[in-house]
């Protein structure tokens, strides 16, 4: 509570709750104790304290989890009333996270199991009233972030969907990225490393990558995609051979009926909502150079 008097008090008026998942047997299996009664307490007391704006962060295909504890989730979460959620998509990668060592692959939902989760929780979601925002966020329809949705004018940077149009992101604390429009900056990512350059009053960063022109004008295609209803295909950015397959994955997606031509704009349909980061993938210089064009897509959430 001294944490959120702190943050009031220097005039922040939004807040955001990682919960991922109530059931405890999902909470014990990934190192989280985090009841719904103290989840709801911390909240109460931010809107008490001034906080207009509740974001939660849920996640979808942990260990141990069922459809059955999402819907139990998204009831309580039903409670708290947020006006906004990130629903992200759980991402095994136990090589970089040593916490994701406790637990294998068999733990895991299956593909299916956490397509099935997904559109679950997004009816259920739909169904309170919430709109979904791009490919994985869903608010009330008078919130700021539904209008830009609605208008063209949404963004996205790594905390995920936002209104916010600056160009500087600063990270703050270990693993933290920084994007200052030109470039992405990375703190360490052990906290005792983040910790010991602090303190020997050195800037705490572990890597970098400064953007071309051409990183930036791809970068701007692919948020497009991701952030607007309406995508735009600049072909003088690519080269031939990723010209002719991007226009080939498009006619491919809309076949699918994940994209459809309204007039002469190319606009996601609700499914190509659910598939918008295997949309915007092909725009991916990166991906296509290093020869990814047949198997990158082979998980669509």
């Amino acid at each position: 509570f001294q944490h959120i008097d702190t943050l009031a008090d220097l005039g922040f008026k939004r807040i955001s709750v990682g919960i991922q998942d109530f059931d405890p047997k999902v909470q014990y299996i990934i190192n989280r104790n985090q009841t719904f009664e103290k989840t709801r307490e911390i909240i109460d007391y931010a809107r008490d304290r001034g906080f207009s704006g509740v974001n939660v962060d849920l996640v979808y295909g942990l260990p141990l989890q069922t459809l059955e504890s999402v819907k139990l989730t998204l009831e309580k979460i039903a409670q708290i009333q947020p006006q906004r959620i990130a629903y992200y998509a759980y991402a095994h990668v136990p090589w970089k996270s040593k916490a994701q060592r406790r637990y294998s692959e068999e733990d895991l939902p299956s593909a299916s199991e956490k397509i099935t989760m997904f559109l679950s929780a997004r009816q259920m979601l739909m169904d309170q009233g919430y709109v979904q925002i791009g490919m994985d966020h869903f608010a009330v329809p008078d919130d700021g972030l539904a209008m830009a949705w609605s208008e063209n004018r949404l963004h996205r940077n790594f905390m995920g969907y936002t209104t916010d149009t600056t160009k500087a992101l600063i990270g703050l604390g270990a693993s933290s990225i920084s994007d200052f429009h030109g470039a992405y900056i990375q703190n360490h990512k052990e906290t005792e490393a983040y910790i010991h350059a602090i303190s020997q009053g050195t800037l705490p960063i572990e890597r970098g990558h400064i953007m071309s022109d051409k990183d930036i004008a791809i970068r701007k295609c692919i948020m497009n995609v991701m952030c607007n209803k309406k995508i735009h295909f600049p072909k003088e950015l690519f080269s031939h051979n990723h010209s002719e397959y991007i226009s080939t994955k498009i006619e491919s997606f809309i076949r699918d009926e994940a994209l459809i031509w309204e007039g002469e704009s190319l606009m996601p349909t609700d499914f190509g909502q659910l598939i918008l980061r295997n949309i915007a993938a092909i725009f991916d210089t990166y991906l296509f150079e290093k020869g990814l064009t047949e198997n990158m897509f082979s998980k669509s959430l």
